[in-house]
C-alpha cells in the first residue's frame, strides 16, 4: 500500500511540478531557471510545515505527500542540470543560482517549521 501511495503522490508531484514550471517560464521568461528554484523553494517550505521540528509519524499520508509528492515536487537532478547549463553560459548567473536555491530553500524549510508551531 505505501509504495502505491508513494506512486500516486510521485505522479501528482511530478505532473505538478511541470505544469508550474511551464506557467513561470510563460510569466517570467528569463535565463535564469527561476521556475526550478521558486519550486524547490515552495517545497521545502511545505515539507518544513509538514515535518515541523519533530519526527513524523510514518502514516498514509507521510508516504503520500512528503516521499511522493514532494520527492517528486522538489528535484535536485533539474537543479543540477540548470546549474551545468548556467555554468557553460554564465558564471555569475550560474553562482549566484546555487547561493540562492542553497540560502532560500534551507530558510524556507525553516520558515515551514515555524509555521507549524
Amino acid at each position: 500500500m505505501n509504495l502505491l501511495l508513494i506512486g500516486l503522490g510521485g505522479f501528482i508531484g511530478a505532473i505538478s511540478r511541470y505544469s508550474l514550471n511551464e506557467l513561470l517560464i510563460k510569466i517570467i521568461p528569463t535565463m535564469a531557471p527561476l521556475g526550478t528554484l521558486c519550486i524547490n523553494i515552495f517545497g521545502c517550505l511545505l515539507i518544513g510545515m509538514y515535518l515541523g521540528n519533530s519526527m513524523p509519524i510514518k502514516d498514509s499520508s507521510y508516504y503520500f505527500f512528503v516521499i511522493g509528492f514532494l520527492g517528486s515536487f522538489t528535484t535536485m537532478s533539474a537543479f543540477t542540470h540548470h546549474t551545468i547549463q548556467l555554468i557553460n553560459t554564465n558564471t555569475l548567473i550560474a553562482t549566484s543560482y546555487i547561493i540562492s536555491s542553497i540560502f532560500l530553500c534551507i530558510f524556507a524549510t525553516y520558515i515551514g517549521t515555524v509555521i507549524s508551531r
